[in-house]
């Protein structure tokens, strides 16, 4: 009787767990967008969309580039961490709060999602 209901407590769950949708694979659901300086010397917007979380992400067009992004916007559903070294290395960084956004002086070079 015992081995009966574990069989069926296993497959029970088995399907339960085939069923229910998974949840995605970046938890920061939105856009993390902010400034850059470009090739033209023009100020252009950048974007990461639907960003992974708990993983530090260099902002694209700074890598290799002398000049820091600027005036971070977190439109994701998750609290940004920014930072002014590359890595999210540095004793230099702030919390954006989903929604909040951040002005000119605010510079940036990697991101990391909560």
């Amino acid at each position: 009787m015992r081995l009966r209901n574990t069989v069926a407590a296993t497959l029970g769950a088995l399907l339960l767990s085939a069923v229910l949708p998974t949840s995605p694979a970046s938890a920061a659901t939105g856009d993390f967008v902010y400034t850059y300086v470009g090739l033209n010397g023009l100020n252009l917007r950048g974007e990461l969309s639907n960003p992974d979380s708990g993983q530090c992400i260099n902002i694209p067009e700074t890598v290799g580039s002398a000049l820091p992004a600027l005036a971070p916007r977190n439109y994701t559903t998750s609290t940004a961490t920014v930072f002014l070294e590359a890595d999210c290395d540095g004793d230099v960084f702030r919390t954006l709060a989903p929604g909040q956004r951040l002005g000119n002086s605010l510079r940036l070079r990697s991101v990391v999602f909560s």
